[in-house]
């Protein structure tokens, strides 16, 4: 068995420890054998991490310096792949194509394109699935996680491709070597990166995607902000995207009341890393300026090491004042960029599935609740879900609704809005 093999099977060895561990909510049980077994998932997880390393083509992440002039969704480089052990029922490859920043200025992204096997693709619907947190570092960059088999939502992409369903997932802006500056939780580069990727599926001459395919955003989390954004956007940005739908989940609507619940508590990596993305976003924010010591070295061991597990473990509990001068949160300019993404302040014309867990920990739902009421005041056809769960749980018990969501939009049926009830 070759390295990379070997190393690709121990990912996907351990994604299903995580899967069930997380289904269980064993990450928040108050049980001893659930937090251990929550523990024993986690510490799996990060070993696996540790030991993939990074992707064996990390010039494949590089940008062209210039960038070629073009159109966003033009191709500038593309791979075939694998995706794990999905790989016998797909065909895959990685791409890098043109996108637009939030600045509004030319950038690339990478991702992945996936079509079934047995489907023609220029006949197939697509769903732009914007993936959740996997952390600032390279290793952690979700083409790379789908090429290895460990991309932490498979079972949804799995029920897209069991559907015939093609399916686009981006990167993102900014993964890539020395180091990676992702825009994390960025709505405004993050949802014309959703819209992009499906205009780079239909120049790729492998996959060949119709113009006129029936697409859907759909996503949790980061990603399901990053779904509403796209949804939002594409009237103006992408209206060659024939839009049907976006189904979106624990979505961090109000940049600001997500923050302001997760200092001191276990989503405090989550915090940071918000920060660092919109720095990236927007260099005049200048975090480091708001650095002291121990922050310098908090911020930067975060960025060159930390996924998705990290953040919840090694990063947990811990408070801004510890790491900074002075908090940037509330300043003036952080409060201007983060007004600048948030959701729910334009119709979004396509019928939308929102849902959230009412116990969620690491995504305030009351700001969830104020998206809903923002979304039906300004005409967006809502459908509404609430869950009991938390936010880890729900990543996995929501896909079924949503996917029901997805397949009446597809079917062409009525949407069922419950803006009233």
């Amino acid at each position: 068995m070759s390295r990379k093999h070997a190393r690709a099977s121990r990912a996907a060895a351990v994604v299903p420890l995580l899967a069930a561990s997380l289904v269980a909510g064993v990450w928040s049980a108050p049980a001893s054998s659930a937090t251990a077994a929550g523990a024993a998932a986690e510490k799996g997880l990060a070993q696996s991490l540790a030991d993939s390393k990074e992707p064996i083509d990390p010039d494949f992440y590089v940008p062209p310096n210039p960038l070629p002039s073009g159109k966003p969704g033009d191709v500038i480089r593309v791979k075939a792949t694998q995706s794990g052990s999905a790989t016998d029922k797909i065909s895959a490859w990685k791409v890098m194509y043109l996108s637009t920043s939030a600045l509004g200025q030319p950038m690339a992204v990478t991702g992945t394109l996936l079509t079934p096997k047995g489907k023609d693709p220029k006949t197939t619907p697509v769903v732009s699935f914007a993936v959740g947190t996997h952390g600032p570092a390279f290793k952690c960059t979700p083409s790379y996680m789908s090429e290895i088999g460990a991309l932490y939502e498979q079972p949804a992409v799995n029920d897209f491709i069991a559907q015939g369903w093609s399916v686009a997932i981006t990167d993102y802006e900014g993964y890539g070597p020395n180091p990676s500056k992702t825009t994390y939780i960025t709505g405004q580069s993050e949802g014309r990166a959703v819209l992009d990727i499906v205009r780079a599926g239909r120049n790729v001459p492998e996959v060949g995607w119709s113009a006129s395919a029936k697409v859907l955003t759909r996503g949790y989390s980061q990603g399901g902000g990053a779904a509403l954004w796209a949804a939002q956007l594409q009237p103006t940005y992408a209206a060659d995207v024939n839009l049907v739908g976006a189904a979106g989940g624990g979505v961090p609507a109000d940049l600001t009341q997500v923050a302001l619940s997760l200092d001191g508590k276990k989503g405090f990596g989550f915090l940071a890393y918000a920060l660092l993305g919109l720095d990236h976003a927007y260099p005049d924010l200048k975090l480091a300026n708001y650095y002291n010591d121990a922050g310098r070295q908090l911020f930067s061991e975060l960025e060159n090491g930390a996924c998705t597990v990290e953040l919840l473990s090694t990063y947990a509990n811990k408070k801004l004042i510890d790491y900074t001068t002075t908090s940037p949160v509330l300043t003036p300019p952080w409060l201007a960029r983060v007004a600048e993404n948030k959701l729910g302040t334009a119709k979004i014309a396509v019928p939308v599935y929102q849902y959230l867990g009412a116990q969620d920990d690491l995504v305030a739902p009351s700001q969830g609740r104020q998206l809903r009421k923002d979304l039906c005041a300004n005409g967006t056809s809502v459908q509404f879900k609430e869950f009991q769960s938390d936010h880890i749980t729900l990543v996995y018990t929501g896909n079924k609704d949503a996917l029901a969501f997805m397949k009446d939009r597809i079917d062409g049926k009525p949407a069922t809005p419950n803006c009233g009830a």
